[in-house]
Formats: C-alpha cells, sequence, structure tokens
C-alpha cells in the first residue's frame, strides 16, 4: 500500500508531518518521530522581532527597536531574548543538526510579514540545510488607515523577496482572514510560493474581569477546527496548482483521510502529539491503511481530492444554498 505523497516538491513517505512545535528542538525527540512515521518536520517559528533585536542586542542597543516597522516603545510588548527558545545562531545549528541526525526533510519556519532585512535569515537556512521554508504571515491589521490591499500587499511583496534570497521551496501558511482568499493565494502562487497552508491558529487573550488585565491564552486544537481547513483546502485544490497541507485539527486517521479527499497533499500534526505522546503517529497511520484497504484504494493519489470543489459547476451557489438549508433545519 503506497502512502507516499510530493508536497513542496519533496517526496514523503506519507502525508503525516509533525508541525511547527517543540519537537524539533531536540535532535532525539525528532529521531523519534522520524522512527514512528513522520514523514517530515517543521521547526518551531522563528520572528522577525528576534531577528532583529538579537541583532539590536549584538550592536549595544537591545530592546530599542522590536522591528525595523515597530515603534520603539512597543518594544515592551515582545518578549526578551532570554525568552525565546533558541537564539538565531542556536536555530540554524539546530538545523545543522537535526539534518545530521534525520533522513526525513527539514523545514526551517520563518514568522514575519513585513519586507525587510530579516528575510535574508531564509538564505542563511538553506546554508544550514533546511529542506524547505514554511513561512508563517501571522498578523491582525489593527491600523484603520491599512486597506485590505495594503495589508495583503506588504504579505506578497514579503514571499517575492523570500522566495527570490533561497532556492529552496517556500511554503506560506495562512490565516482564515482574507476577503477573498482564493484570490489571495492564486497571488502567492504568482509570487513564487510552493504551498499553502491552511491556516495559522490565532491565540486569543483572555479578558480578566477581576484585575482588568488582558492574558494570552494557549489552548490546543482539538478535531472540530478542521472544519475549516477541510472547507478551504476542498476550494483551494481546485483552483491552486501549489501543494497544499492542513495544520490545525489533524486529531485521527479520519481526520487525515478527510484532508486528502479535500485536496490535501500533506498534514501537520502537533497538538495530537503533545497529548497522546509520538506514538500516536502509528496509530494514524494504522488507521489510514485500514481505511484504503476496507474502500479498495492502493495509494493516497487514488482518492486525493475527489471531493474537492472541481466537481462543482457554481462553488459560490453550492456555498450559499448550503448555507440556508442548514439554516431553514432549525424548528422550535
Amino acid at each position: 500500500m503506497d502512502l507516499s505523497t510530493t508536497y513542496l516538491g519533496l517526496k514523503l513517505s506519507s502525508p503525516l508531518v509533525v508541525g511547527a512545535s517543540p519537537f524539533a528542538d531536540h535532535t532525539d525527540s525528532a529521531r523519534e518521530l522520524q522512527d514512528l512515521g513522520a514523514s517530515a518536520l517543521v521547526m518551531r517559528s522563528i520572528f522577525e522581532e528576534q531577528i532583529y533585536l538579537d541583532a539590536a542586542y549584538r550592536t549595544g542597543h537591545e530592546r530599542t527597536k522590536a522591528s525595523e516597522a515597530t515603534d520603539p516603545a512597543a518594544g515592551a510588548y515582545f518578549p526578551s531574548l532570554s525568552e525565546y527558545q533558541l537564539t538565531p545562531q542556536q536555530y540554524l545549528r539546530q538545523i545543522a543538526y537535526l539534518k545530521s541526525s534525520l533522513s526525513i526533510p527539514v523545514i526551517a519556519s520563518l514568522n514575519g510579514c513585513r519586507p525587510g532585512g530579516w528575510i535574508d535569515y531564509a538564505s542563511r537556512c538553506a546554508d544550514e540545510g533546511a529542506d524547505a521554508i514554511e513561512l508563517n504571515l501571522y498578523h491582525i491589521a489593527t491600523d484603520p488607515d491599512a486597506s485590505a490591499s495594503e495589508v495583503e500587499g506588504e504579505m506578497l511583496e514579503t514571499v517575492r523577496l523570500l522566495k527570490a534570497s533561497v532556492r529552496i521551496p517556500v511554503a506560506v501558511k495562512l490565516s482564515v482572514f482574507h476577503t477573498s482568499l482564493v484570490h489571495f493565494s492564486r497571488q502567492l502562487e504568482k509570487c513564487g510560493a510552493d504551498g499553502i497552508v491552511v491556516f495559522n491558529r490565532f491565540y486569543q487573550l483572555e479578558l480578566n474581569s477581576e484585575d482588568l488585565s488582558a492574558d494570552p491564552q494557549l489552548r490546543v486544537s482539538d478535531s472540530t477546527e478542521l472544519l475549516l481547513r477541510v472547507r478551504w483546502i476542498s476550494i483551494l485544490a481546485a483552483r491552486l496548482r501549489c501543494s497544499l497541507a492542513v495544520t490545525g485539527g489533524v486529531h485521527s486517521a479520519d481526520d487525515v483521510i478527510k484532508a486528502t479527499l479535500a485536496g490535501a497533499h500533506a498534514v501537520q500534526l502537533v497538538s495530537v502529539l503533545l497529548q497522546q505522546g509520538p506514538r500516536f503517529l502509528a496509530t494514524v497511520l494504522d488507521g489510514v491503511q485500514r481505511w484504503m484497504r476496507g474502500h479498495g484504494y492502493e495509494s493516497l493519489d487514488q482518492f486525493r481530492g475527489v471531493l474537492n470543489f472541481d466537481r462543482c459547476p457554481d462553488a459560490a451557489a453550492f456555498e450559499r444554498g448550503h448555507y440556508q438549508r442548514l439554516l431553514q433545519t432549525w424548528r422550535t
């Protein structure tokens, strides 16, 4: 039975990729995941602000600015250098360590959304042996004077510059909060993006009514989050030529199968491995194989995308019609 897939031009033994997480911080845990069936590993993100802060520290101006595009007064909102798990230099060394210890692809993760000198770090990751770059475009637009086209324009320029700086594949990790996600994804593809990853999880602030504070809350995902991802993968798969990956909400073999039916080339697992442990990878792989045997499939390619929107003559009407039909099922 053939579980192999091609993602970002990389031949993977299965669609199960370990997403950006602490699992890549240590070679022993990374090697265990590889032995249990992980087909690729995404490192935790290194941030544009972190890169600038490290450079400022090295020149004797620590905390004078968090980024080239941020008011110096905002620097207090960002972690200090000591709070980041890996320094930029340690990050590069970890890429080299992972590459020397693993046979599966290692994907470096950069988190930023504006053009700037931090983009040069992508080439340094490539020089250390990274097989691909995952660019996480995490951004919440709060400036009332910045239009949607301006916000997305900066993102597109960031992708264009980063892609021009490396020869390895680049995947772009998106949030769902775009006015026209399909159009924006096509623009990313035109800028050279080799893949799209859906979706970035937005960690929300919890408002404390007692001490009037806002505290960040880190909650792991569950399978209910998969619904949104599968819906958009099914739409994008019918409109794009690049690789597609699902991240967020993949917790079972059934989740992997649904993502593949929608058109995903790979899925990323993090939360379920943090909860169940690395050995759960083998359980997921076994479940996918059992489903394939039961449905007469010999390879993933045979059923990938069979439920995408390519078979829908009017996707907008399909979405609008199902929305109305669903609401009409409520009775009192």
